[in-house]
């Protein structure tokens, strides 16, 4: 039985025949820990002269954006991330200085420390992490973890975060977007409610369903909800809905149409998985991804990975899933073509690929804990999804 959550976001298949051990994860911080991978190549390049100082950030109870604002109130250093970690766990990632000039030994507060490693001459960017490795504990778990040996039979679906966790709208609203339909991306924004979300965030959702309630509760929205703020104060001070979404910070506008990408890819995935199409191994025609990351067709005897496409404006026809990626394209009522947004053109999306199955290495367990490690892009809810097949995957902790 797939749960209701799965269905939501396009996720309808398991790909192991394991039965699962159910159980929680992130009781606690320390029982969900991440650790970044480098290149081989970027880790040689960090030198100990001058440069762009390189840092190693571990955090817990934090997220990574916060963790970098406060360190730059505090210390004046700007500095950037290749991914984003989490704040239920407890996460070691690199950080690199935007600037030559300022540079600063070691900084800690009681969520995070700092630490200089080294240098380097350019900038790291996110292609210089290959991946990141998980340490995880499942607390009460019935069964054996040790008897899970699939993790090479795992479709690359895209995780609960990515469609808003605790509230799946994201994919909704960026729908919407694609639409053209701005004031139902204003109401989704606003009030789409969800059984997961808190009690108190429910009840404004609720009342924000009326706008003729939204200047009488602006004052009442709750600072967590700071996209809401800004799209209420343009809806009352100019009542115009694209108006609204454009004061939307532009890197969450592109979040949104790429959230309904995802849920269009995991939907296709899952339906050629249901056709009995293979995704775990390529074929003449395919196109794929090489150990280096690199997109090209299927050759034989070359280490290639399986993609499929990733719906967009330039949405790729001729491969083995255009059956199932046009059908979806039909019940959803969304063309390619739409994936181009002439009145908001910057968030506009061309489409590619993304990798078929889970590249899944150093996978180990003990009675209670697994650790693998998993390349950029893949969520380790994914895979824990597979080993655990949680009833109440929000409830568990994914």
């Amino acid at each position: 039985m797939i749960p209701k959550i799965d269905s939501q976001i396009g996720i309808l298949v398991y790909s192991t025949k394991f039965n699962g051990i159910g159980g929680r994860i992130k009781d606690e911080a320390e029982h969900f820990k991440v650790n970044e991978v480098l290149s081989p190549k970027s880790l040689k390049s960090i030198i100990q002269q001058d440069g762009y100082a390189v840092y190693k950030l571990k955090k817990k109870k934090i997220d990574t954006n916060h963790a970098l604002s406060d360190i730059f109130k505090k210390t004046g250093i700007r500095l950037k991330s290749l991914g984003l970690k989490d704040a239920s766990a407890v996460t070691e990632q690199f950080v690199c200085s935007d600037s030559k000039s300022k540079s600063i030994d070691n900084y800690s507060s009681e969520k995070y420390s700092l630490e200089k490693i080294g240098h380097v001459k350019k900038p790291l960017s996110k292609k210089d992490m290959i991946g990141n490795h998980f340490s995880i504990e499942i607390s009460d778990c019935v069964g054996n973890l040790t008897d899970f040996t699939e993790y090479d039979k795992i479709l690359n679906f895209y995780g609960y975060q990515r469609f808003g966790s605790k509230r799946a709208v994201t994919h909704l609203i960026g729908k919407a977007l694609l639409q053209r339909n701005f004031k139902k991306a204003v109401d989704l924004l606003l009030s789409f409610t969800s059984t997961y979300d808190s009690k108190e965030n429910t009840e404004i959702r609720e009342k924000l369903a009326d706008p003729s309630n939204y200047k009488k509760y602006l004052g009442q929205v709750p600072p967590q909800m700071d996209v809401e703020r800004i799209v209420l104060q343009e809806m009352i001070e100019h009542d115009d809905s694209q108006k609204a979404i454009h004061a939307v910070p532009l890197p969450l506008r592109r979040f949104y149409v790429q959230a309904y990408q995802s849920f269009l890819f995991n939907h296709a995935l899952s339906a050629a998985f249901t056709d009995g199409e293979n995704l775990f191994a390529a074929q003449e025609g395919d196109v794929c991804y090489d150990s280096h990351g690199i997109i090209g067709k299927y050759v034989k005897g070359l280490d290639q990975f399986l993609a499929l496409p990733f719906v967009g404006y330039s949405y790729y026809k001729k491969t083995r899933f255009d059956f199932q990626i046009s059908k979806i394209l039909q019940t959803e009522e969304i063309n390619p073509k739409d994936f181009f947004i002439k009145e908001m053109q910057e968030i506009s999306s061309e489409g590619g690929f993304r990798q078929a199955a889970i590249q899944c290495t150093d996978y180990s367990s003990t009675d209670t804990t697994v650790k693998f490690t998993l390349s950029r892009g893949s969520f380790a809810t994914i895979v824990l999804r597979e080993i655990m097949k949680p009833e109440d995957p929000l409830g568990s902790g994914f």
